[in-house]
């Protein structure tokens, strides 16, 4: 039987232009400070480029999820949840299968899904819903059971796939099979950008590059992760389209180009 086709991956990110996305490894964006300090550097044009990249990708792809690691919510030092409760409603083999509850998956007004992936069960929800975004988590068989069982009480929606880690091409698939996801939208950072990159799953890069420096030997770059194996070869890229700005800005977007496969 056929696997069922995964959604286009865009990569959607703005950088520096020596590639970096965050200041440093420690600063989360999402944090206001850093969030500052970031839109400082942005030229006066940067809000009209970002407007103007999001709809050309509504209207070329009508994405129905965005894309974000746990590690742009927490530090690389932010553990799995503590304090939850160890005792369950339901068995625990039923908590490592999907959690769709339809008051969510059906709301009048849903449009798109926040999707972050946690096989660690790190990030602790204040928001679930912000407009028409819906929370929805990626999380593993390992994932530990209190932190599921805190997500089901909550009525956040997740999705089960991989053993140890978060499998992304397994929760790419069931996205599309559960919920009609036919395009994800990646704005992560490096790390889970990276492992998407390593997986063959990116399809496109857009990249908005603002006329900015900021370097530092370990500071998070557009795509991190392990460096090439032996045989492995640099994913080509073919430019399909880029732009000026007056102010120094640079919009970017490439096509991943697909490697015949052997034999």
């Amino acid at each position: 039987m056929d696997e069922t086709p995964r959604p286009r991956v865009v990569v959607s990110v703005s950088t520096s232009v020596d590639g970096r996305v965050t200041l440093r490894r420690d600063r989360l964006l999402m944090d206001d400070s850093a969030d500052r300090i970031w839109r400082s550097m942005q030229p006066e044009g940067a809000q009209a480029a970002e407007d103007a990249r999001s709809s050309l990708l509504a209207g070329l792809h009508g994405p129905q999820a965005v894309l974000e690691g746990s590690g742009s919510l927490v530090t690389d030092s932010a553990g799995p949840l503590t304090g939850l409760p160890e005792e369950f409603a339901e068995p625990v083999d039923a908590l490592h299968t999907d959690f769709l509850p339809e008051e969510v998956a059906e709301r009048p007004g849903h449009e798109m899904w926040f999707t972050v992936v946690d096989s660690r069960g790190r990030v602790r929800w204040s928001m679930k819903r912000n407009g028409e975004y819906d929370l929805l988590v990626l999380v593993a068989r390992a994932t530990p059971a209190p932190y599921l069982a805190y997500l089901r009480r909550e009525r956040i929606p997740y999705l089960v796939a991989g053993g140890e880690r978060v499998d992304l091409a397994a929760a790419l698939r069931r996205m599309r099979e559960k919920l009609g996801v036919t395009c994800v939208v990646s704005t992560a950072g490096g790390g889970l950008n990276g492992a998407l990159l390593r997986a063959g799953l990116v399809d496109e890069i857009q990249l908005l590059v603002i006329p900015a420096a900021i370097g530092g030997l370990g500071t998070p770059t557009l795509f991190d992760g392990p460096e090439l194996a032996d045989g492995e070869v640099p994913t080509r890229l073919r430019l399909l389209f880029a732009h000026v700005g007056g102010d120094g800005m640079l919009w970017l977007r490439y096509d991943v180009v697909r490697e015949p496969a052997p034999g």
